[in-house]
């Protein structure tokens, strides 16, 4: 393995932990001698790195740094440009043109020839078919998610059934034909998923009162959150 490659894992290794982790631990996770760690922590804190503690006691590093130049493997790289062209194809307008704007400038740091394989690759994805009126409004409703706003909103059932409820958007899912809203239902007192087509009319109202990592654990902790949402709102 090169030194290059060993310090990206060695950067990896710390992003992974958010709480200071021995030296002795991150040899045991690269498959390294502990001296070989402490003479690469060195070496990243010589090109910028702010890695506070020190050898008995823990490492952390802290946010906001990157090795130059950005260095990625042919499977990374793949996997970048399969994701990139998913969410430009499935996503909404806005995000597709996010994803292809972040590839973009990853290919413009990277030398030569790993750019050549972000053109090369022949992992493609299917175009989708058009998007529906609710599914239109997907930007806005990544932006009330990102902004703790409760949605007012029509919405029917599977029969067509209206109803209006206000609900707490937590996340967004991207499935394979819909997609499907993570909320707090006021009208049910509990979580429930709500397919973004189904939606005929919404308005972004004030700031919900609970944090949304919190409401997010409380779904996470359920026991039906690994199954397809059959049960849609």
């Amino acid at each position: 393995m090169s030194r290059a490659s060993r310090l990206l894992d060695l950067l990896q290794a710390f992003r992974r932990h958010k709480r200071p982790v021995s030296g002795a631990r991150l040899a045991d996770e690269l498959g390294v001698s502990l001296r070989t760690i402490y003479r690469d922590i060195e070496a990243l804190k010589a090109q910028g790195a702010a890695i506070d503690g020190e050898a008995g006691v823990g490492f952390v590093l802290k946010p906001g740094f990157m090795l130059p130049p950005l260095m990625f493997s042919e499977e990374e790289i793949e996997a970048l440009v399969l994701g990139s062209r998913w969410v430009a194809e499935r996503a909404d307008g806005p995000l597709g043109a996010a994803a292809q704007n972040a590839l973009a400038k990853i290919a413009a740091v990277l030398p030569r020839d790993l750019r050549a394989g972000i053109d090369e690759t022949a992992l493609l994805v299917p175009p989708r078919g058009p998007y529906s009126e609710g599914e239109a409004n997907l930007p806005l409703i990544r932006e009330a998610i990102r902004g703790n706003r409760k949605l007012q909103i029509g919405y029917a059932d599977v029969n067509g059934a209206p109803s209006e409820r206000v609900i707490w958007p937590i996340a967004l899912a991207f499935f394979e034909r819909t997609r499907v809203i993570v909320a707090w239902c006021e009208l049910r007192g509990d979580f429930r998923h709500f397919r973004a087509d189904r939606i005929v009319r919404f308005e972004v109202a004030e700031r919900y009162p609970e944090r949304r990592a919190a409401l997010m654990k409380r779904w996470q902790a359920r026991d039906d959150i690994h199954r397809p949402p059959p049960a849609l709102a």
